[in-house]
């Protein structure tokens, strides 16, 4: 008996051991993903002030011929000649750089970084660079959640194609500057030259479309606004397109809808059910749609569904909740399309507000997680949301921290989602105050307009607005992949609760509500601390009541 406890001991330690290594373990980086994820010398001298890009795909061959002009400005002199670093992936090859659209310029590459040598540049200066390239293009075997470019047949076995390079970068099909802190400040255009029995839909507007005579036709849409590079996107297939003009908060929003021939009928009365409903919620919590410049696109895809800006993809085989399923378990994920709204919120959360590091990726995806909880909350009323908001929480694995490192393109755990939701829901009901919630959203949208942010940037903010200090609240959702605790008993009219199990300090407060029941407030520390409780509400100190609430585990420590 003693042999088998020392045995079924040893074994419990080493799982525990096993399971703190696997939270702490930080991975093994190489020396591409620095490259890649950091902001160095070859980066950090010049600003993108707008990329140029052109591309003719070739669906049979698999590859793609195209170039990009990169409006820069300098924002380091530096008198000698110095290096460039594009971000172009393998197998793709660049032929030739133009610098100000006459002088070649020298260049060489490791793997997927190519060093251009630029002469000396002035301070302010603002010049650019046209990069020629071409060859085999990057596939995506999973998109979008592998990513690449996408040559594939729609139902009736005709050319369709795509790209979805979000994590995995934009320079898997052009060059640029793949880093997402570098937005192009006066927006950017994609011209795509295809053959004529297709149509090619990119972001923002169609600036022209031009027959070739060769068999081939030409489009080129703009977008005036920053974009991230991931966002801009070509959808090249057998399109029709039905438009309407939206009444939105700043005033008419021109909307189009491009779907395949044989998906019109049908979309032409539900697309626009969800789109109207979308833009109603996130307006009201969110303010304006942050691109009325560019306009508003949702485009029918080959995979699940993207945020690109102003060019949302679809692909949700237009079904109520994710391809049919409910992502909560309680029914109110299957009265609405997943692909629509959630996509769609990230117009705000990812698009106008951006990280400067994947890293930072919850301020995307949480965010965006929880403008799901708000539309349900706004369509159907507020317990609908947190009951909307409770159920996605089995998503969560808590497997490893929601942050992970800086400056490597890496990418925290994919509890960004639901996590990153049921916190921000857990920082709402300890408000108590849905009015200053929302000024803190439509605040956040509005003093972050069009820029690139840090976590640090996003929690400061929160914090002051709502003047208390989040700081350890983050700390302990984002940072850890502890579940805060929080201990109580009631005795002699009185309740007594502190947390455990969580960051030292983690100090989330909690509005204790009930219908018919006084409020009770309270903010628990690590130390025990106790309130006066008056007539029923003592009824509020529920576990169930409490985590239904809150992302807590709740005891009564009798």
């Amino acid at each position: 008996m003693k042999i088998l406890i020392r045995t079924t001991l040893l074994l419990l330690l080493l799982t525990l051991n096993n399971r703190l290594q696997a939270q702490t373990e930080i991975p093994a980086y190489t020396l591409a993903d620095t490259l890649r994820g950091s902001l160095n010398p070859e980066r950090t001298w010049w600003d993108v002030q707008r990329y140029e890009l052109y591309i003719k795909p070739d669906y049979k061959d698999k590859s793609i011929v195209g170039s990009n002009t990169i409006a820069y400005k300098v924002v380091k002199a530096n008198t000698g000649s110095t290096k460039m670093q594009i971000d172009l992936q393998e197998p793709l090859i660049i032929d030739s750089v133009l610098y100000n659209g006459s002088s070649k310029l020298k260049f060489e590459h490791t793997g997927s970084v190519w060093y251009v040598h630029v002469p000396a540049q002035k301070l302010a200066a603002q010049n650019n660079v046209a990069i020629f390239y071409h060859g085999k293009v990057h596939q995506a075997k999973r998109a979008p959640w592998d990513g690449g470019f996408i040559f594939t047949t729609d139902s009736l076995s005709r050319p369709w194609m795509t790209v979805a390079c979000q994590g995995l970068g934009a320079s898997v099909w052009y060059p640029n500057k793949d880093h997402q802190s570098d937005e192009p400040n006066l927006g950017a255009s994609l011209t795509m030259t295809v053959p004529d029995s297709l149509t090619a839909i990119a972001n923002g507007r169609l600036v022209f479309k031009k027959a070739n005579k060769d068999g081939t036709t030409t489009y080129k849409y703009n977008v005036v606004n920053p974009i991230s590079n991931y966002c801009i996107i070509p959808y090249i297939g057998k399109y029709v397109n039905f438009k309407e003009t939206y009444a939105g908060e700043k005033g008419p929003l021109d909307v189009n809808y491009w779907v395949l021939d044989y998906n019109y009928a049908k979309a032409k009365t539900y697309m626009p059910d969800q789109v109207h409903k979308m833009m109603k919620s996130m307006e009201h919590w969110f303010g304006p749609y942050p691109f009325y410049e560019d306009g508003y696109q949702l485009i029918d895809a080959s995979h699940t569904g993207m945020e690109h800006q102003s060019a949302v993809s679809y692909g949700n085989r237009y079904k109520f909740g994710y391809m049919g399923r409910d992502m909560s378990g309680d029914g109110w994920g299957l009265k609405w399309d997943f692909i629509i709204i959630h996509e769609s919120g990230h117009e705000w959360f990812g698009n106008n507000i951006t990280t400067n590091d994947l890293a930072d990726m919850w301020v995307h995806e949480g965010f965006t997680n929880y403008s799901e909880t708000l539309f349900v909350d706004y369509t159907f009323g507020n317990q609908a949301g947190n009951e909307y908001n409770f159920g996605i929480r089995k998503g969560i694995k808590n497997d490893k921290p929601i942050i992970p490192s800086y400056g490597v393109n890496a990418q925290g755990s994919g509890d960004m989602y639901p996590k990153g939701g049921n916190m921000l829901h857990s920082i709402r009901h300890g408000l108590n105050n849905d009015e200053l919630f929302r000024s803190i959203l439509r605040g956040l949208n509005k003093n972050f307009y069009h820029q690139t942010v840090t976590t640090k940037q996003v929690e400061d903010y929160i914090s002051r607005v709502a003047k208390y200090p989040y700081a350890k609240v983050f700390d302990q959702y984002l940072r850890t992949t502890q579940i805060p605790t929080l201990e109580y008993y009631l005795k002699d009219g009185k309740a007594f609760y502190r947390y455990t199990d969580c960051v030292k300090g983690f100090n989330l407060p909690l509005s204790l509500t009930k219908a018919g029941v006084k409020t009770v407030k309270i903010l628990p520390t690590n130390n025990w601390q106790q309130v006066n409780l008056s007539s029923g509400q003592d009824s509020l100190f529920t576990k169930t009541a409490i985590e239904f609430m809150y992302y807590l585990q709740v005891k009564n420590v009798k």
